[in-house]
């Protein structure tokens, strides 16, 4: 995998990962790279900063852009809000959440990832859910 800052026409930029430089290049020249903020089909890579160890051994994983516009910066402050707040529960976000609302267990915020068939249920049901605008980190807090 490799992971590209990426910016189109309109000057937004934005991170994604491709399975490698050439599959890259097929998704850029078939014209199926969009933009995450204004769905623009004109993305071409952006500058950016090769991951280094520091002098410390870090290699933990670093955004390859900081939030520029209002709308980045907002939906920076939600995941910070999210992951400071809520605890990663990973796959078994359905399993947790009906689990609270029956009672089994305590409330508490949480947050993790769910399937659609899950996520419809969880609805069906009436139990309080809402996606994310973001992909959590996969770890627990």
């Amino acid at each position: 995998m490799i992971q590209y800052a990426l910016k189109c026409e309109n000057d937004h930029v934005f991170d994604s990962w491709f399975q490698s430089a050439s599959a890259f290049e097929a998704l850029e020249k078939s014209g199926h790279l969009s933009c995450v903020v204004c769905a623009s089909n004109k993305v071409k890579k952006a500058v950016m900063a090769p991951r280094v160890a520091t002098h410390d051994g870090d290699t933990t994983p670093k955004p390859l852009t900081d939030p520029t516009t209002d709308k980045e910066k907002a939906l920076a402050a939600l995941r910070k809000q999210v992951e400071e707040n809520a605890d990663y529960v990973g796959p078994r976000f359905a399993e947790e959440a009906r689990s609270m609302f029956l009672g089994a267990t305590p409330e508490r915020a949480i947050y993790g990832e769910a399937n659609g068939a899950e996520a419809k249920a969880l609805i069906e049901d009436g139990i309080p859910v809402a996606p994310l605008p973001f992909v959590p980190n996969r770890k627990a807090n």
